[in-house]
């Protein structure tokens, strides 16, 4: 059984705006990225798994519950962290954390002790009783995501959850999703336009744009070695360019390194030889891999796969983590 079944899922607002468009795809157990630029429709897929808002036409389900009809025993056993800003701000967020529990159907006493778990869990237990007003954008983002932990919920839905955090309070922000995945073996679908987030704490992505399923496969298939090998020196790239070339090597010149196509292993002795002969100051040596980025940037849908077990347009508003490079 898959934790989420999705099958030509549609949504769309009057007759001019499609969120959804046929969208399907099975969704497996660890931290998924559900990956895609804004206005992708990220946001209204997690809102119609969580029985939120409607679909126009099509059918899923999650953790084998009809989104249409069992929306409440959904959200009781689903955590939710929503991307825009919903927190009171003159409760504490013990008194907010510990309502929610409250909602979800906790026992007042139990409430207050999950609270004081999760809280502590994200690092807010010395500033829980202080006004959330009074708090950081990345401690807001932590309330947020203990809110949604509190009813001890076996999927986690978080949308955008290092939105607005710098880059020490996005790190630990990955590192707490990381660690719920990893030691609490909670399922965890991050919807990010970051792919470098990604990279750094899924194993699976799912990647859509417009509405539509571009890729659903395990991450390390969207960043697999290519078939170029990528020879970087400190000085000398266009001398070594010129010798691989009257070696008869493809090769092509990017900054300082010289990129050398490996259909065989004939190039790794001719490398290793020209960099000796010219003795050239060599950096490293390595055989590239691809990007998401790059993959986004020639993307097209396909057919649906799983996604999971563990973790075109997009080019213009996919990004990735400024700490890993890329545009942004």
């Amino acid at each position: 059984m898959a934790l989420i079944s999705i099958r030509n899922l549609t949504k769309r607002y009057g007759s001019s705006i499609t969120a959804l468009d046929g969208l399907t795809v099975d969704i497996e157990p660890g931290i998924v990225g559900l990956v895609g630029s804004n206005g992708a429709g990220k946001s209204t897929l997690l809102k119609i798994l969580l029985g939120l808002i409607g679909a126009t036409s099509g059918e899923a389900t999650v953790l084998d519950l009809d989104v249409r009809t069992r929306g409440t025993d959904i959200r009781q056993r689903v955590g939710y962290m929503p991307e825009h800003d919903c927190l009171p701000p003159d409760a504490s967020a013990t008194d907010f954390v510990s309502h929610m529990a409250l909602i979800s159907g906790l026992p007042r006493t139990a409430a207050r002790e999950r609270t004081a778990e999760v809280l502590r869990h994200v690092g807010l237990y010395e500033e829980r009783y202080r006004a959330i007003g009074g708090y950081s954008t990345g401690m807001k983002q932590r309330v947020k995501l203990a809110q949604a932990l509190v009813h001890d919920p076996v999927l986690l839905l978080l949308d955008e959850p290092t939105n607005g955090l710098d880059p020490t309070g996005r790190d630990e922000m990955l590192e707490l999703i990381h660690r719920i995945g990893a030691e609490f073996g909670i399922a965890v679908i991050v919807a990010t336009h970051l792919l470098g987030e990604i990279e750094r704490v899924g194993s699976h992505l799912v990647a859509i744009e417009g509405g539509k399923l571009l890729r659903s496969a395990p991450l390390g298939e969207f960043i697999e070695h290519t078939g170029t090998l990528a020879v970087e020196v400190d000085e000398g790239s266009e001398t070594l360019a010129e010798r691989l070339a009257a070696d008869g090597l493809s090769i092509a010149l990017d900054g300082r390194a010289v990129l050398v196509d490996v259909a065989d292993g004939r190039p790794y002795d001719l490398v290793r030889d020209a960099v000796a002969d010219l003795g050239l100051p060599l950096v490293r040596i390595e055989r590239r891999r691809h990007r998401l980025e790059d993959l986004f940037r020639d993307a097209a849908p396909v057919p649906a796969g799983p996604a999971g077990h563990g973790p075109a347009a997009a080019r213009d508003q996919v990004g990735v983590d400024p700490a890993v490079g890329g545009p942004s």
